[in-house]
């Protein structure tokens, strides 16, 4: 049975490798092969084959590795150096893409997760890069701390977040990594360099959407605020009016975003913004969801794949599900996160702000003539519709401007595979001519063509990956196709494709 990415293995016992207290304990370079094998067994995971949370890209690692400790890390890069292999880590595996798949080595993070230091008064935390953000927020939260903005899911490790620029709703927020001060990152060769705008300059801004490829981070230094509430206004209004008053919407909270129901006509505001009010949340009700919103749903979804023209009633369902207009507050990042409910495929694009209406406009043309053929795509729902200001990070999607983000879901109703690469083409190709980036987390198609014309300092970017990893330890399949435009069936974008 494959491991499920979000309920990792416990961790294996802590091995004695290199300190002060292990002198006879001989360096990496020093150790024979078989030296080395045996010093790491207590931390292999013997035969273990990795997925992605969706299910919909899986591989087996040569080897997979769970440190307990740093210190076991240089050991393992020593042992792929030998084996002429490569090393990718992984941590909560949500990524939507082969991101983090390898036939090399695997080091799985869930280990490494300790918060190393928590600054009340200047408000910042240094944790290592395998602590999750649900595990962060209880820590964050006991000291009276709080994360200043976060995505829609608190599953994946800070690593993760940092290493895709995974981002979270508001015009004056960047993408998380802009929150980020500066980095401990372990190279090929075991040695660890401290990054930041302060201290090699050209690593930190490549490894703050670094992909996995810029060295292995150790541990993330992260500016935090006091712990604060969210007051979140939700409202139904006509997909008309919100592209009309886009601007207004996206302005009149800290955080807003917008649900789009294409199906309906109709579009779901929510606009959070923070407050010290005691928390109001929502009272669950279990016929409605659970049963309905659940399980009805989710078999709806199911039947939908035989009977397509049942799609569109289905997201009239969901949008009558959350009620006209309700007014919740909670904890910040429960405001934040939401529900996934289920597996899925997705895809999601940046395109600057100022061309977020014509970009719905088309989309709503496109969507629109897929419903009125009997023959059309159906979509899933809802689309999602965030925002964020900003920033200088050289492969961020946000780079250099404010962005409008745009995403779109296929749901795998009880883990069964649905039609979507038609879909996401079609899709791809409307925010393509809005000068759309993908979101480095999810499947795309780019080439280093592409991102050429995009990031201005890709470039830069390839040139930090061959100075600090030479000899391509960190890469991978994704890596070597996107990054330095390689080709050929063992990088193919669906090498690690689940098989319908």
């Amino acid at each position: 049975m494959e491991p499920n990415p979000s309920q990792s293995p416990p961790p294996p016992p802590a091995i004695d490798l290199p300190s002060t207290a292990a002198a006879s304990i001989l360096p990496p370079v020093l150790c024979s092969t078989s030296e080395l094998s045996a010093l790491l067994a207590p931390v292999t995971l013997p035969d273990a084959s990795f997925a992605n949370w969706a299910g919909t890209y899986k591989c087996r690692p040569q080897r997979t590795f769970m440190p307990t400790d740093s210190h076991q890390l240089p050991y393992i890069f020593e042992l792929a150096r030998r084996e002429r292999t490569t090393v990718r880590a992984a941590g909560a595996g949500h990524s939507p893409s082969d991101l983090a798949c390898t036939s090399g080595f695997m080091v799985r993070t869930d280990a490494l997760d300790r918060v190393l230091e928590i600054n009340v008064e200047e408000e910042y935390v240094i944790v290592q890069g395998g602590v999750s953000l649900h595990k962060l927020h209880a820590v964050l939260a006991a000291n009276g701390l709080g994360m200043s903005n976060v995505g829609s899911i608190s599953d994946q490790s800070v690593a993760g977040i940092v290493t895709t620029a995974t981002h979270g709703t508001g015009l004056d927020f960047g993408v998380i990594p802009t929150h980020v001060d500066s980095l401990e990152v372990m190279l090929p060769d075991g040695r660890v360099l401290t990054c930041s705008r302060e201290e090699n300059l050209d690593l930190f801004q490549a490894s703050r959407c670094g992909l996995g490829a810029t060295g292995f981070i150790l541990s993330i230094k992260l500016k935090v605020e006091r712990a604060f509430r969210l007051r979140e206004r939700r409202k139904v209004i006509a997909f008309d009016e919100a592209v009309r008053d886009l601007e207004k919407l996206a302005s009149s909270a800290q955080h807003a975003k917008l649900w789009w129901f294409p199906s309906t006509g109709s579009m779901r505001f929510f606009g959070a913004d923070r407050t010290y009010d005691p928390a109001t949340p929502p009272k669950p009700n279990w016929f409605w969801d659970f049963l309905v919103g659940y399980h009805l749903v989710q078999l709806a979804l199911f039947l939908g794949r035989f009977l397509p023209l049942i799609v569109p009633w289905i997201g009239h369902l969901v949008l009558a599900l959350g009620g006209q207009e309700d007014v919740v507050t909670n904890d910040s990042f429960r405001i934040f996160n939401l529900d996934c409910l289920f597996s899925q495929y997705t895809t999601e694009w940046a395109i600057p702000y100022e061309s977020t209406a014509a970009c719905l406009e088309e989309l709503r043309e496109w969507l629109d003539n897929e419903h009125a053929d009997p023959c059309g795509l159906r979509p899933h729902f809802p689309i999602e519709i965030r925002f964020s200001d900003s920033d200088d990070i050289w492969l961020s999607p946000s780079n250099g401007r404010r962005s409008c983000w745009i995403g779109i879901v296929q749901f795998k109703p009880y883990g069964v595979p649905v039609a979507y690469r038609q879909l996401f083409e079609r899709f791809e190709r409307i925010v393509s001519r809005h000068d759309g980036r993908p979101h480095w987390a999810k499947a795309h198609a780019l080439v280093p063509e592409d991102f050429k014309r995009m990031y201005p300092k890709f470039d830069d970017f390839v040139t930090v990956l061959r100075k600090y990893d030479p000899e391509g330890m960190f890469v991978n399949p994704y890596i070597r196709r996107h990054v330095f435009g390689e080709t050929g069936a063992d990088v193919a974008p669906r090498v690690y494709k689940e098989r319908a």
